[in-house]
C-alpha cells in the first residue's frame, strides 16, 4: 500500500509527458510544413488557407478516430493505435512529397491533396493523442478526473507553437528541423508504448461504463457553439490586430498562444483562476469590446494589448463554460469531437468565409457580440438582481437604451468616426461602461449596451465606408481602404500607407509619390533606365500596389507587373488609381506569386527589376533567399539592375540583402531618403540598388547619399533551407 501513491504519481507523470509530447509535435509541425512549402508553392493565401483546412480536417479525423476506438477493449485500443503510429513512420522524415504541381492544376484542390499525402498520416496519428490518452488514463485510474490532462495538452501545444519561431527556425535549417521532428515522433511512440502497457486486458469497452444518458442534441450543439466562437475570435483578432493596428511579423503567434493557454486555465484541476477570469469576462467585453471597433492607429500598441486581453478573457470564459458542461469520462472523446468540430467551423468562418463575404473585418465585432451573448454573467449585487427581475424593467430599459443609441448616433452623424474624431469620447465611454456594469446579469440590456459601444466607437463609420462604393476592398491579404482627401487620393492597407495619387491636374496625377519619388532609390534607377538600356528597356516590378512606378514608363519600354493579389489589379482596372492607365496602359500584369512567375520567365528577359512585394509590413521570406536572388540574376540581362524596397517599421532587412549580394556576386548600395517636410506627397524610404556591373551601378545610383551595404558579422544568410526574422526584429 505504501507504494501505491508513488506508483500512481509515476503513472500520471507518464501520461502527462506523453500528452505534452504529442501536442508539442502537433503545433510544431504546422508552421514548419508551411515554411517548407513556401519556396515550392509560393506565398499565395490559397496555400496557407489550404494548409489550415488540411490541419483542421485531420484534427477532426483524429478526434473522430479516438472516439470510435473507444468502442473496443482498452488493450486492443493500444495495439490499434500503436499500429497506426508505426504505419505513419513510412512518411518520415517529415516533409513535402516530391510531386510537382501541374501547370493546369486547380490549386484549391491540388494543394490540399499535396499537404494531405505529405503529412496526413503523421498528423492524423498525433492529433488523436490528447483525447485518446485521457480516456486511457480514466481507464487505468478509475475515479480520477482525466480532463485536467487537457490542460497539459494545451501547454504542450503552446510550447510547440513558440518553439518554432523562437528556437527551431533561428537555430536549425529546414533539413535539420525535419529530422528533429522525426526524432520527437519516435520518442512519442516509445511513450505511447509505456502508456499502452498499463492498459488492463480483457475488460469491456470503456463506453460501456457510461452511467448517464447520452448527451442531447441541444447539449452537443452547445459544445459546438462554445468551440466555434473562441476559435473564430482567435483568427479574427489576428486579422484585426495585424490589419488595423500593428502589422508586425510573428504577431499571429500571440493570439494563438493565448487561445491555447485559455484551455490550460479552463481545464485545470484548480478552479480559482478560471472562475475569477470567467466572472470578469463580461466586464472586460463591455469595457474593451466596443472601443476596439475604432482601431485607433495612433495608439496602436495599447489597442493591440486591449484586443489580446479581450481575446484571452473571452476564450477563458467560454472554455470554462465548456468545462462546466463536460460529460462523464466515458463520453470524453465525443465531447472533444464536438468541440473540435466547432473549432474547425470557427476557423473556416473567420479564415475563409469572412474574407470572401465582408469588405472589412466584420467578423471581429460579430464574434464580440456572440461572446457577450454566451459568457456566464452574474449580477453585481442582490439589489440589482431584484431590480432586473421586476416585471417590465428589462423591456423598458432595453427601449430606453435603444432610444439613447439612436440619439447618440444622430448626434455623431457626419463625424468622421472613431475614437479620435468623436466629439466627447470620454463621457460616452464612461456612460457605456457604467451602463454595462449595471446591466450585468440582464442579458438583453447588456447586449444593447455592448452593441451601442461597437456602433459609436467606429461601427457607424465602418458601416458608412462599407456602403460607399469602392471605398473598401478586401482580399485574403488584408483590407484596403481608398480615401479621397483634399487634392489627393490615398490607399491604406491596415495602418500602412500603400500609395498616394495627387489630383487636380493631369501633371499632378502622373507624379510619383510616397516611397517612389524621383529622389528615392528606385526613382534614381528608373530615371537611369533609358541611358543604361536604351529606349526599349524591359522593366519588371514585383508588387503592383497603386501602380505608382508606372509613371516612370517611357515610350518604347516594355513593362511587366507581377502581382499576387487580384484585388490590386482590380483596383487599377477600376481606375480608382489611374497611374497605370495614364502612364503605362499597355503594361502586362502577371497574377500569382512573383517567384513562381519569374521561374517561368525566359533568361535575360528583363533589364531592371524592382522588388516591392511587401504586404503592409509583412516580409515575404521566399523572395529574399539566396535562391531567389539567383533567380533574379537569371532573368536580368548582363548589365541588369535590381532595386529592392526594404522600408519596414519592425524588421531590419539590410543584413539579409547584404548577405545575398555577397553570395551572388552583386554590388549593392543603399539610399535612405528623408523628404523635406514641405513635400507632403513624399514619405521616407529605403531602397537597395544591386547589379553585377560596376558601370551600371554608377549610372543607376547617380546623385544622392548612397552608402555601401555592409554585411552584419556572424549573420546567417537566408536560404530556402534556413530563414529567421527573430534576429532582425527592431522592436
Amino acid at each position: 500500500m505504501t507504494d501505491a501513491g508513488p506508483a500512481r504519481g509515476g503513472m500520471r507523470a507518464l501520461f502527462v509527458l506523453t500528452i505534452l509530447t504529442g501536442s508539442f509535435l502537433l503545433f510544431l509541425v504546422q508552421p514548419m510544413i508551411a515554411r517548407i512549402a513556401l519556396p515550392r508553392l509560393g506565398g499565395a493565401p490559397a496555400v496557407w488557407n489550404s494548409a489550415m483546412l488540411v490541419y483542421q480536417a485531420l484534427l477532426l479525423g483524429g478526434y473522430g478516430y479516438a472516439h470510435l476506438l473507444g468502442r473496443v477493449a482498452p488493450r486492443r485500443q493500444g495495439i490499434v493505435h500503436l499500429g497506426v503510429l508505426l504505419a505513419a513512420c513510412a512518411f518520415l522524415p517529415i516533409g513535402l512529397t516530391d510531386r510537382v504541381l501541374p501547370a493546369d492544376a486547380e490549386p484549391a484542390l491540388w494543394v490540399p491533396y499535396l499537404f494531405a499525402i505529405s503529412i496526413g498520416p503523421l498528423f492524423f496519428a498525433v492529433s488523436a493523442q490528447a483525447p485518446l490518452l485521457q480516456r486511457w488514463f480514466a481507464t487505468v485510474r478509475p475515479g480520477a478526473d482525466p480532463y485536467a490532462l487537457y490542460a497539459a495538452s494545451n501547454l504542450g501545444s503552446f510550447a510547440g507553437l513558440l518553439a518554432f519561431p523562437l528556437l527551431m527556425e533561428p537555430m536549425l535549417s529546414v533539413t535539420r528541423q525535419r529530422w528533429a521532428w522525426s526524432g520527437g515522433y519516435v520518442l512519442l511512440i516509445a511513450l505511447v508504448v509505456g502508456c499502452a502497457l498499463r492498459l488492463p486486458a480483457g475488460r469491456a469497452p470503456a463506453i460501456a461504463a457510461a452511467r448517464q444518458p447520452a448527451p442531447t442534441r441541444a447539449m452537443v450543439a452547445r459544445w459546438i457553439v462554445l468551440g466555434f466562437v473562441p476559435s473564430g475570435m482567435m483568427l479574427a483578432t489576428s486579422t484585426f490586430v495585424s490589419t488595423d493596428l500593428v502589422a508586425m511579423p510573428l504577431l499571429w503567434v500571440i493570439p494563438l498562444g493565448l487561445y491555447l493557454l485559455s484551455f490550460s486555465i479552463a481545464f485545470a484541476a484548480r478552479r480559482d483562476l478560471a472562475d475569477m477570469l470567467t466572472s470578469a469576462a463580461p466586464i472586460t467585453i463591455v469595457l474593451f469590446g466596443g472601443v476596439m471597433m475604432g482601431g485607433f492607429a495612433d495608439r496602436a500598441t495599447l489597442s493591440a494589448i486591449m484586443a489580446l486581453l479581450l481575446l484571452f478573457m473571452i476564450a477563458v470564459a467560454l472554455h470554462t463554460r465548456l468545462y462546466r458542461l463536460r460529460p462523464e469520462p466515458a463520453r470524453l472523446t465525443g465531447f472533444y469531437l464536438a468541440m473540435s468540430f466547432g473549432g474547425a467551423l470557427g476557423g473556416v468562418f473567420a479564415g475563409l468565409i469572412a474574407p470572401a463575404l465582408f469588405d472589412w473585418t466584420w467578423e471581429y465585432p460579430l464574434l464580440i457580440l456572440a461572446s457577450g451573448l454566451l459568457v456566464p454573467q452574474t449580477y453585481l449585487s442582490a439589489g440589482l438582481r431584484a431590480f432586473w427581475h421586476r416585471r417590465g424593467v428589462i423591456v423598458g430599459a432595453s427601449i430606453a437604451i435603444a432610444v439613447v443609441l439612436v440619439i447618440a448616433a444622430s448626434i455623431t452623424a457626419g463625424e468622421p468616426g472613431g475614437w479620435r474624431e468623436l466629439r466627447h469620447p470620454v463621457p460616452i465611454f464612461t456612460a457605456i461602461a457604467l451602463a454595462g456594469l449595471l446591466t450585468l446579469g440582464a442579458r438583453a440590456p447588456y447586449m444593447l449596451v455592448l452593441a451601442s459601444g461597437l456602433l459609436l466607437f467606429g461601427g457607424l463609420r465602418s458601416v458608412s465606408l462599407s456602403l460607399e462604393p469602392g471605398a473598401r476592398l478586401r482580399s485574403y491579404f488584408g483590407v484596403y481602404t481608398v480615401a479621397q482627401e483634399a487634392r489627393r487620393r490615398t490607399l491604406t492597407h491596415g495602418t500602412t500607407l500603400h500609395g498616394v495619387q495627387l489630383t487636380g491636374s493631369p501633371a499632378r496625377e502622373r507624379r510619383p509619390t510616397t516611397y517612389y519619388t524621383p529622389d528615392s532609390g528606385v526613382g534614381h534607377a528608373m530615371r537611369a533606365a533609358p541611358l543604361l538600356f536604351g529606349p526599349g528597356a524591359r522593366i519588371g516590378v514585383v508588387g503592383l500596389g497603386t501602380g505608382t512606378l508606372a509613371c516612370y514608363a517611357q515610350p518604347g519600354q516594355h513593362w511587366t507587373f507581377y502581382e499576387i493579389d487580384p484585388a490590386m489589379a482590380a483596383l487599377s482596372r477600376a481606375r480608382r488609381f489611374t497611374f497605370l492607365a495614364d502612364c503605362a496602359p499597355h503594361a502586362a500584369i502577371v497574377l500569382g506569386d512573383a517567384r513562381r512567375s519569374l521561374e517561368r520567365a525566359p533568361a535575360a528577359s528583363l533589364d531592371l527589376l524592382a522588388l516591392d512585394a511587401f504586404s503592409s509590413d509583412a516580409v515575404p521570406m521566399h523572395l529574399l533567399t539566396r535562391e531567389a536572388f539567383a533567380l533574379y540574376a537569371r532573368v536580368l540581362s548582363r548589365h541588369g539592375v535590381l532595386a529592392v524596397h526594404i522600408s519596414n517599421r519592425f524588421v531590419n532587412l539590410r543584413p539579409v540583402i547584404a548577405a545575398a549580394a555577397r553570395a551572388g556576386g552583386w554590388q549593392a548600395l543603399v539610399l535612405d531618403h528623408a523628404p523635406s517636410l514641405l513635400q507632403e506627397e513624399e514619405t521616407p524610404s529605403s531602397w537597395v540598388v544591386m547589379t553585377r556591373d560596376p558601370w551600371a551601378l554608377a549610372i543607376a545610383t547617380g546623385r544622392g547619399d548612397w552608402r555601401a551595404l555592409r554585411p552584419r558579422p556572424g549573420f546567417r544568410p537566408w536560404t530556402d533551407d534556413y530563414a529567421s526574422i527573430v534576429p532582425l526584429l527592431t522592436l
